[in-house]
């Protein structure tokens, strides 16, 4: 059973407060700017959700960046796509940190302050999706390397918006602003900048006043569908995506 100050400090791209009434507030950053996602945020995000996770005294949970977005670039440290061994380890991180996510089983209320471009399935894991007005939702890197989108951004853009809208999402690398999301399902609401984080306390306090059984179980029963959709289809996915970046490795050795 983890409690809060046996992890608080343990994750040097996740900052963590939480309120007297068990408001846990999580903010994603890179040096205390916008988050830049490499390997090694991939295998630490496994363990932050898993300890956000399994603190019973988390009421309800808050997951925001930091800077001008939440998450829009990525670096290649810490990453291996082109050895068996490498990729492994990526298949295992994406599998896991999703049901990570998911066995939160408290409300998360995804307080998004600016554009996101990678990892958006994150955000659609969560209960309450609120946004700012220059929010923008992409997938870009996995064409940009040449690779499957697998990761489990394919299923829930679909299961989010709808079959079609979701595949032309990806395929066409579609940057779908606040406003559209929140047409389409994906925003519950558009908030300023400067009001988004009070009003993600203002809802969480309000969650948190119910009995903590009825918050945890209703957050378990609002999410069996996406938990079957993770299960049944991210593994698969990335094993595409593996495949696929193998032959990326393949056509640049071969072009050397």
């Amino acid at each position: 059973m983890n409690r809060f100050d046996g992890y608080r400090d343990s994750f040097p791209n996740a900052r963590l407060t939480r309120s007297k009434s068990g408001v846990l507030e999580v903010a994603l950053h890179t040096d205390g700017s916008t988050l830049v996602f490499n390997g090694h945020t991939h295998e630490q995000f496994v363990d932050l959700f898993h300890a956000i996770g399994a603190d019973p005294d988390n009421r309800v949970v808050i997951l925001t960046g930091s800077g001008a977005a939440f998450m829009e670039s990525i670096s290649p440290d810490g990453f291996d796509f082109f050895s068996p061994q490498g990729y492994d380890k990526i298949y295992r991180e994406g599998k896991k940190v999703l049901m990570n996510i998911l066995d939160i089983e408290v409300p998360l209320i995804a307080a998004v302050n600016g554009p996101v471009r990678l990892h958006s399935e994150y955000i659609l894991l969560a209960d309450i999706v609120l946004a700012t007005p220059s929010t923008v939702f992409q997938d870009k890197p996995h064409f940009e390397f040449g690779i499957v989108p697998g990761d489990g951004v394919n299923l829930l853009w679909q299961e989010v918006i709808g079959t079609v809208r979701g595949r032309y999402f990806i395929l066409t690398r579609q940057e779908l602003d606040a406003e559209t999301a929140r047409e389409w399902g994906a925003v519950n609401e558009i908030v300023p900048a400067t009001k988004l984080l009070a009003r993600a306390r203002e809802i969480a306090e309000g969650l948190a006043t119910l009995p903590r059984l009825t918050s945890r179980y209703t957050r378990i029963a609002l999410t069996q569908k996406l938990r079957r959709i993770v299960d049944e289809g991210v593994g698969y996915g990335l094993a595409l995506e593996g495949i696929s970046a193998a032959d990326v490795a393949r056509s640049a050795a071969a072009n050397r």
